[in-house]
């Protein structure tokens, strides 16, 4: 039997949310990406807890249907497990249906969680909270092993899901065959159980540098400063209000 592909966009706001609920998205990811995609930062690093909460909120508020996993910042674990653990179940109180957890630093935590009821999304790969520059995973078969490995670990930590970031493509087809929860893909390849992007990336509303694997379905950066501008010429002239 042919298994639906899983699809997952980022939202930070209840109008993004309610725009994909309604599209009929999967799972709404509210990632800690909203630290360089909507706050100003150079990267997610900075971003809080309280951050994260006041997108949570929001994002519920616009979504019915689709199951909002909200991505624990690197800023939730510097207290130590049993604060992160807190964290999560605020997470939850918000309005978020899951946590993702980057790596497999926090796999007691991860355990903690799923033991306690707590659905956790599992990400492995690249990642961003833990690395700097961005590059590919699992190119040699030591690091394909390794990711491997890790894919397992988590699985049998209990997560639903794992995300593979830019993870070689024949690696993360190794990883999807191998584990009976779903992977979810991000710069990793066709073979995935299903593909995550930024939504700003997708529909050109990023004005940052967008990553190489993203397709972008419209740009709608152009069409937001034109826009603009014939709004400031129309109130110049005096077109606007007529």
């Amino acid at each position: 039997m042919r298994r639906e592909k899983i699809t997952c966009l980022t939202a930070y706001d209840a109008p993004t949310a309610k725009l994909l609920d309604e599209a009929g998205i999967d799972i709404i990811l509210v990632g800690d990406s909203v630290g360089n995609v909507l706050l100003g930062y150079e990267n997610t690093l900075p971003v809080t807890v309280e951050d994260m909460l006041h997108h949570i909120k929001a994002v519920k508020r616009g979504t019915k249907n689709a199951l909002i996993t909200g991505d624990m910042p690197l800023s939730a674990f510097s207290q130590g497990q049993d604060a992160a653990y807190r964290n999560a179940l605020k997470f939850l109180d918000a309005g978020a249906d899951a946590v993702k957890i980057e790596g497999t630093e926090h796999i007691g935590l991860i355990k903690k969680l799923t033991s306690s009821g707590v659905r956790v999304m599992g990400h492995i790969g690249f990642t961003p909270q833990l690395e700097g520059k961005p590059s590919v995973h699992g190119k040699t078969v030591e690091d394909a092993e390794k990711i491997l490995h890790s894919a397992v670990e988590l699985e049998a930590a209990g997560v639903f899901a794992i995300v593979l970031e830019l993870v070689e493509k024949n690696t993360a087809k190794a990883v999807s065959a191998s584990v009976s929860v779903p992977t979810i893909g991000i710069g990793s390849g066709p073979y995935c159980g299903g593909q995550v992007v930024v939504t700003q990336d997708m529909v050109g509303l990023y004005q940052g540098k967008v990553p190489g694997f993203v397709k972008q379905y419209a740009d709608l950066g152009s069409q937001f400063k034109k826009a603009v501008k014939d709004y400031i010429s129309e109130v110049k002239s005096g077109k606007f209000p007529a």
